[in-house]
């Protein structure tokens, strides 16, 4: 990884996407701080697109779309995306599986949960389940007491024999029926959204990441940048981004909207 200050500014100026991860890169703490938030109004203002790629549940993904400054987000690790239209007032919202196949694949998912709670001491279904549409996340360090890695690990191991795809978000392990993830749904929605081949357009997006379930994005996009605290799992990542933040979180956010900024 090369500090961010390396990122070319004759690079920065052709930046017209910023995706970004929520937990732990936009927000702080589990906190949307005034800093993160205006980070994405100014560039939202400034004519670049924001998207938000996260793990977090439906329910949630339905606020972020409608009430912040976004250009719409991708959901539960690409279950879905979610797609505001305020001129028109509507939301789009399109999903990888039809609604029968996510309540059959939803009680499938529930009695794995029981199963991986018996099994591993301290974790817990995650408090954003019941927003859920598509995964099963559970909890080893948002509401609970930080679990070591070889439970976190277990916790994965489970899911993987049960057939799921699992991945290790900084607060959550995720777990869900189907071979998408971030970048599948991302492509999807550039395609369908914006009339757009994210193969062409490598060299105008920017995604920021912390976490091991942001591998995929880190080593499709060029231009990847960890914030800071993405350097506590790189011993659990495949791939790395280009370029790191000084600054953790929501600063380190907030850092990258600043430099390219100053580019244009």
């Amino acid at each position: 990884m090369l500090p961010l200050a390396d990122f070319p500014e004759a690079r920065r100026r052709d930046i017209r996407y910023i995706l970004a991860d929520i937990d732990d890169t936009i927000t702080t703490d589990g906190v949307l701080t005034a800093a993160a938030f205006s980070a994405m109004e100014r560039l939202t203002t400034a004519g670049l697109r924001v998207i938000p790629i996260t793990g977090r549940p439906g329910g949630w993904c339905d606020h972020i779309a409608r009430m912040w400054p976004v250009a719409g987000v991708v959901g539960e690790n690409g279950a879905f995306y979610f797609r505001y239209d305020r001129s028109a007032r509507t939301l789009q919202k399109r999903f990888v599986a039809d609604a029968g196949v996510r309540a059959a694949q939803r009680e499938k998912l529930k009695a794995l949960a029981a199963d991986i709670l018996a099994a591993v001491p301290g974790c817990a279904v995650s408090a954003d389940q019941p927003y859920r549409e598509a995964d099963l996340a559970i909890d080893y360090r948002e509401d609970v007491a930080p679990l070591p890695p070889e439970a976190v690990e277990k916790i994965r191991d489970m899911m993987a024999a049960a057939g799921l795809t699992a991945k290790i978000s900084s607060i959550h392990v995720n777990g869900w029926f189907g071979d998408y993830d971030k970048l599948t749904t991302t492509r999807l929605m550039f395609r369908e959204c914006f009339a757009a081949d994210p193969d062409a357009l490598k060299d105008a997006i920017v995604f920021v990441g912390d976490s091991p379930n942001d591998a995929p994005m880190f080593r499709f996009f060029p231009n990847s940048v960890g914030v800071a605290n993405v350097r506590a799992f790189l011993d659990r990542m495949d791939a790395e981004p280009a370029y790191v933040t000084v600054a953790e979180s929501g600063k380190g956010f907030a850092e990258v909207a600043d430099l390219l900024l100053a580019a244009r």
